[in-house]
Parts: structure tokens; sequence; C-alpha cells
């Protein structure tokens, strides 16, 4: 049930969900988020970064509820007392993609590791996003059980470093004939893929997990909470759940609603 907000003007119906690239560089938000301000008033504002980033905008307050996707800064971010009520919205994936010739010869297989063996064996062409992203740190994860740190990868020159967005770095793939790391549903909507296909997908290890995380009173004060847990609920609700099952980017389905079976 959507909490009810009482006795406030039109005008202080609004709140600021800090959110991941991946959530709204597809469009999800855009098209369930008139739905749920249709049905309580309230608007929504989105700041879209990296979930560490948006996680700092919760803590100094800039934010009043966040929907992220890593599982461990969300368990500091809610042990340092910034985070209150935590639940899964839902789930998507990582892939890696790569050219579709193929040169490590990775393609249909389900082990992200043994993959990025295959690639830096066969010194193909990778590119890093090297921003520090939820994508990023994922990545750099898999490495390390690969056997590389970021730090042998570094000065490699077939490793190269965008220090950008999830589209940068698809982009640089596609014209480079490279191999990278992306989340699901940025890749869904890509719409420049070129050469690129999906090399390997479906390993446990590359499974995302949504977040909707409420933010403890004691820190943050009262002031927008309600109308935030409004929007928490809604998002857990049915009427949320089938809104993020139901969105499609380019023809498929880039997020599978789990609030009532979390993965």
């Amino acid at each position: 049930m959507i909490a009810t907000v009482h006795c406030v003007s039109a005008a202080e119906l609004s709140i600021t969900l800090a959110t991941t690239p991946s959530v709204e560089a597809t469009g999800l938000l855009a098209n369930i988020l008139p739905r749920f301000t249709a049905k309580s008033g309230i608007t929504v504002k989105v700041v879209a970064q990296a979930t560490g980033r948006a996680l700092d905008t919760a803590r100094r307050g800039d934010a009043d509820v966040v929907l992220v996707h890593d599982p461990a800064a969300e368990r500091e971010f809610i042990d340092e007392g910034y985070g209150a009520t935590r639940r899964q919205v839902a789930w998507n994936d990582f892939v890696l993609v790569g050219p579709s010739s193929d040169p490590a010869r990775i393609v249909g297989g389900k082990d992200a590791s043994a993959a990025l063996k295959a690639i830096a064996t066969a010194r193909a062409r990778f590119v890093t996003r090297g921003d520090r992203s939820d994508v990023n740190i994922a990545e750099l994860r898999l490495w390390r059980l690969a056997g590389r740190t970021s730090e042998a990868l570094t000065p490699e020159k077939w490793y190269r470093s965008v220090s950008g967005d999830m589209s940068q770095a698809l982009n640089a793939a596609s014209t480079t004939g490279a191999y990278t790391l992306s989340d699901r549903a940025t890749w869904l909507a890509f719409a420049n893929k070129g050469p690129l296909v999906i090399a390997v997908e479906g390993d446990p290890r590359l499974l995302s997990r949504y977040d909707v995380i409420e933010l403890n009173p004691k820190k943050h004060g009262k002031a927008r909470l309600p109308e935030a847990k409004a929007l928490a609920d809604w998002l857990v609700s049915p009427e949320g759940q089938h809104a993020i099952e139901g969105y499609r980017a380019n023809g498929e389905q880039p997020f599978n609603a789990s609030a009532a079976a979390p993965k």
C-alpha cells in the first residue's frame, strides 16, 4: 500500500530520486514515473549517477530516496545509518559484448572470467569505462577472478579506458571492434551496435539487482520522506511492478520485476 501524504501544497509534492544511469538512460523512469505522479500527485526529479555518487548525494541530503544496484555499497550506506528500508525492485544482468569476428573465440560462452582470460591471452581489444561506475566495478571484479588486477591491465595496449559512460564505451567498442562489459538494459537501448554481438551471458556472477532504499529520518529529517516512501511503496506494489515488467526498449525487456521474489 502506498503511504498517504497529508497537508502539503502542490508545490511541495516533489522529491528527488538518486539513481543509476542504467535505469535512467534506458527510458524506464520516463515511462513509469508519470504513472506514479498521476496516482499520487508527487513529481519526481531524477538525478542519474553511478551508485557510489548517488549514495553520496543522499548522504549529503540532496536526494530523498535512492534506486541503485551495488549491494556492497548499499550495505555500507545502511550500516553507516543513512539508509533505512531496502527493498529489491528489479533485476537484470551484465553482458560481455564483442565483435562478431570474435578474435578471442568466446562467443556463446557462459563463464565471464574464462572469457576475460581468453581475451587477455589473445590480446584482443577491450574497452573499459574506467569511471568507477557500477559496471566498471563489476568488470574489475571479474578481471580479478580471471587473475588480472587493474594495475596489471592499465599498461596493456589492448586494454583501453574511455573514462566515460556506458554509451561512450559501447561506441568505442563498436568503432574499434573491441570487447566490453555492458549492463543489458543499456545494451538493448544502444542504437549503434555495429559489429558488436553478445559474446557471453548467463553467468550467475553477471546478475545485477536494483534496490530502492528509503533514508533514515534520524539522519535526514522528515520533510520529504513521506513522499519518498510513497514512491518506494509504489515501485514494489503490483502496479509498479507491472509497469516495470511491461517496459520495452527497442522491443526488448530490459528489467525483470522482482519485488515478490527477490534474486
